[in-house]
């Protein structure tokens, strides 16, 4: 069993999660602190196990930074890590099945096959004013 990839910045600060496509576990773990504006669980649950009917109360949350979570249902992508100052870090390949929660710092993406991603990320989406795009020499530095 892969274990997760915690892409941390020089300071220490979560850039990325990787859930690799083989984790398992038993029961169910957040794998994101509580502050998070996105939350991250794994569920593994036998068969006949009931999640008692809930919902979900209205709670004010300020999200100041848009944290996005990408599902890899089909190819190969590699994703490379900037920090907040749009140094390159590191880049990593993700596979079919693989999942992310991009929470800081920067990121781009190359389709290393044809691919297919579900990206879920806080709303309302606001356009330009969402995101910030920056140049980067081919070798990602």
């Amino acid at each position: 069993m892969k274990s997760i990839d915690r892409i941390l910045s020089p300071q220490g600060n979560l850039i990325a999660l990787i859930v690799p496509s083989e984790y398992s576990a038993q029961g169910i773990h957040f794998f994101t602190p509580n502050e998070f504006s996105q939350q991250l669980a794994y569920m593994n649950r036998p068969s006949g196990y009931n999640i008692i009917p809930h919902l979900h109360n209205p709670v004010h949350r300020n999200v100041e930074y848009t944290q996005e979570v990408l599902f890899i249902r089909k190819g190969k992508v590699q994703v490379d890590f900037y920090d907040d100052d749009k140094s390159w870090l590191c880049k990593r390949v993700l596979q079919t099945g693989d999942v992310i929660l991009l929470a800081s710092g920067g990121h781009g993406f190359t389709m290393l096959e044809q691919s297919e991603m579900i990206e879920v990320k806080q709303g309302p989406y606001t356009g330009d004013a969402d995101k910030t795009r920056f140049s980067v020499k081919k070798d990602g530095n």
